[in-house]
């Protein structure tokens, strides 16, 4: 497994530096630079500085080649460059939102794994039921509606209508907390964006654990499991249900990165203080010292979920061997 961990990285290498050019290439075809946005002013005039000389400071009268080049050479030193527009080093910016962007992710994969595969064992079980038929429409219904409309509607029924949730934000504004305080304050916080995120996950997983145990359960083994006397319970959870996880964990390791994108579009409705809002932020701005390490993170995250989804075969079909 350690050999196998250390190749799968070492294959990481390559993938993620032809994610750099690629993203450094595509930011520098954008028209505009970020000293451009920095001297547009509120009214969309400008202000009366000079742009050369910001060019030189920024390093943005080089050559894009050798303004990557040294990009390179500052990530090989652990850093990842300073954001035009404020000054601040890329790391710290990063490091301040990239928790509140991991906690909403975690929650809506958490979510979407311990809803989705049940409701999918569920209606395998009863399948061509009312159940079946009604979260079969559930699933449809997931996949098909933009995860901005959802949260919309999210937000107007659940928040403004009902009032069982806050409309946006992290926690409460004014108040000094406990830390059991502070997690329920964070909880009621998260849970209807987290929700809004998990939906059409959810829906996937549901849909593909339930194929999965319907081609399962009508195996030769499962017939011989339930002739021996085993209780049910039995024969969907040790017999059915890990035989039919492997499907099942390819499309949760395939989520991850959907989600990683989604909460681009979740935070910034419900004002989620994580990588989103900073992301969209960079693109608007130009902020080619942002949006690459802002891409850089995103693809080691992207890489390393995948690499738990790897490991994950092993615990869940022992016959998995990695070489």
């Amino acid at each position: 497994m350690q050999t196998y961990i250390l190749r799968r990285i070492a294959q990481a290498i390559p993938v993620l530096f032809l994610i750099t050019v690629i993203t450094f290439t595509f930011t520098e075809l954008a028209p505009g630079d970020a000293v451009s946005f920095m001297l547009l002013d509120a009214q969309g005039g400008t202000m009366d500085l000079d742009t050369e000389a910001l060019r030189r400071k920024y390093g943005l009268d080089q050559p894009p080649p050798i303004r990557y080049v040294r990009w390179m050479g500052e990530v090989l030193q652990g850093n990842l460059g300073i954001r035009i527009r404020s000054g601040i080093p890329v790391t710290e910016e990063i490091g301040r939102r990239l928790p509140a962007t991991l906690q909403l992710m975690t929650a809506a994969i958490v979510l979407a794994v311990l809803i989705g595969i049940p409701l999918g064992v569920y209606t395998a079980l009863r399948q061509y039921s009312v159940v079946d038929y009604a979260l079969t429409g559930f699933v449809f219904l997931g996949i098909s509606v933009p995860g901005f409309f959802a949260a919309i509607g999210a937000v107007y029924l659940f928040a403004v209508q009902l009032g069982w949730f806050p409309t946006s934000g992290y926690s409460t504004p004014g108040q000094v907390m406990g830390p059991v305080e502070r997690f329920f304050d964070l909880l009621r916080y998260m849970t209807l964006p987290a929700l809004v995120l998990a939906i059409e996950s959810m829906a996937s997983i549901m849909r593909y654990t339930r194929a999965s145990m319907l081609d399962t359960i009508r195996q030769d083994y499962i017939t011989t499991a339930r002739s021996k006397g085993l209780p049910p319970w039995l024969v969907t959870t040790r017999h059915a249900l890990r035989n039919s996880l492997l499907p099942v964990i390819t499309i949760i390791g395939l989520r991850l990165p959907n989600l990683f994108g989604g909460a681009i579009v979740i935070e910034t409705i419900f004002n989620w203080p994580g990588m989103g809002r900073l992301y969209l932020d960079g693109v608007v701005t130009r902020d080619v010292p942002l949006i690459m390490g802002m891409v850089l993170i995103s693809a080691v995250v992207i890489v390393f979920s995948n690499l738990i989804t790897d490991m994950a075969y092993a615990i869940a079909d022992p016959r998995v061997r990695y070489r």
